[in-house]
């Protein structure tokens, strides 16, 4: 098939080309020049595993192009997918502008029937909104049908996510335009979903929400083990093993962040108080989230005598591993919080760093784990990279001043750790008297 896909970022640009890469004619637009620029010569503007090969793969193979030409690559197209940025506002609202611009531009540019598909992450109720748009600026004799296809990607994972999903929820309005999305979907063999367009759009943020408010469940399960002598490792491996809950995002740290679960829960949020049935449930899992972070930082306070003054290593900035995404990233916010506070923090991060140099210049950027290390008086692991969760304990004591491990993402073993000499605290576990 012949597709368009308005949007180059995160879900646009991965989206594109891996519709490319299942056989399919795709040119991906984007109104700002240097992203499009940078594109043709192969240049990512985010690190993914795999996605430069895929994409460097179907451009030499002319399956795949980029274009700041939106009416022609509209034009050419029998599906057109809206990818673009759907930022949230102050009062947790959705910024849906990025989303009515591409709507307007669709419509004016439109010769034939074409299948509309929102990809972006959108309020229930957007599908109507784009149709009207588009209804507004097409002409007269031409149809044109808008699809809600909800993407759930995640960071790090995202091509094996887009190839091998768990399933695929096609909102449509009609027999006719589910089918040609079934048609597009039918070589990855896959579960696919056909709904009303606004009950797909409600799916993508129940799914967000739930995960992060299963993820809030555990943190709050961590807190209490911490007073009670409970350890949560133990306790979400039992608790895991349940089929009925699973063990998946069920694991206690410093909280979750990225382009997502923070915006999409604000968004359900704001949208059930819209509609008179306030989620207080969400409202109380966004709550908890927004304070687990600190939480390590008081910790580190209370044992090291307060922070001002004091060398802290700090192991991750970005939100997650695999990704160097630092939107909402916990990590993030306990290094700008060390800082708030006169620490000194040395940092480093396989990926991230480039992005938070901008962000954060008074940071000590270091070149590997044991430099972000040297001369600290506590080490703090913040993103929980597989290399991370390798480090040479004797020689970590050797080149550190204090040996205080803060372990945000408890990725070691705290008897590990203690016989090799350090003083060691977690989430949701025995910590130092």
């Amino acid at each position: 098939m012949n597709i368009a896909v308005i949007g180059v970022g995160y879900v646009g640009l991965v989206t594109g080309a891996v519709f490319a890469d299942l056989g399919n004619m795709v040119i991906c637009v984007d109104s700002h020049e240097d992203r499009i620029e940078k594109l043709r010569k192969l240049e990512m503007p985010f690190y993914e595993p795999g996605l430069e090969e895929m994409v460097t793969r179907n451009v030499e193979a002319k399956r795949l192009a980029f274009s700041t030409d939106t009416d022609t690559a509209v034009r050419r197209s029998e599906i057109v997918f809206i990818a673009v940025g759907t930022p949230a506002q102050e009062d947790g609202g959705t910024d849906l502008s990025q989303v009515e611009a591409s709507a307007a531009a669709i419509g004016r540019a439109v010769n034939d029937y074409k299948i509309v598909v929102n990809k972006s992450t959108v309020p229930v109720g957007t599908g109507d909104l784009v149709k009207n748009i588009i209804e507004r600026f097409k002409p007269k004799d031409v149809e044109v049908e808008v699809v809600s296809n909800p993407e759930f990607l995640a960071e790090g994972t995202a091509i094996s996510d887009a190839l091998s999903p768990d399933r695929i929820v096609i909102g449509a309005p009609s027999k006719r335009v589910a089918m040609k999305l079934i048609e597009l979907y039918s070589a990855l063999e896959k579960p696919m979903v056909v709904t009303s367009v606004r009950s797909a759009e409600m799916i993508k943020y129940a799914s967000n929400a739930f995960l992060a408010t299963k993820i809030s469940f555990i943190n709050s399960v961590a807190n209490l083990c911490e007073k009670t002598g409970a350890d949560i490792e133990e306790v979400t491996r039992g608790v895991g093993l349940d089929e009925r809950i699973g063990s998946r995002f069920l694991r206690a740290g410093i909280g979750y962040g990225g382009s997502c679960f923070p915006k999409d829960t604000e968004s359900l949020l704001y949208v059930s108080r819209k509609f008179g049935e306030e989620m207080t449930l969400v409202s109380e899992a966004i709550r908890i989230n927004k304070q687990q972070p600190y939480r390590l930082i008081e910790k580190a306070e209370k044992a090291l005598g307060g922070l001002k003054g004091k060398t802290i290593g700090a192991l991750g900035l970005s939100f997650k591993p695999g990704t160097d995404d630092l939107r909402d990233s916990s990590a993030l916010a306990i290094v700008a919080r060390l800082i708030e506070l006169g620490a000194r923090v040395q940092a480093y991060d396989p990926m991230a760093m480039e992005k938070c140099k901008p962000l954060h210049p008074e940071i000590n950027y270091c070149d590997d784990a044991y430099a972000a290390a040297a001369g600290a008086d506590a080490l703090m692991t913040l993103t929980e990279w597989n290399h991370f969760k390798q480090l040479s304990f004797p020689r970590l004591k050797e080149v550190m001043k204090s040996a205080f491990i803060f372990d945000g993402r408890n990725i070691y073993n705290p008897d590990t750790v203690r016989a090799a000499g350090f003083k060691y605290y977690g989430i949701g576990r025995e910590s130092e008297g």
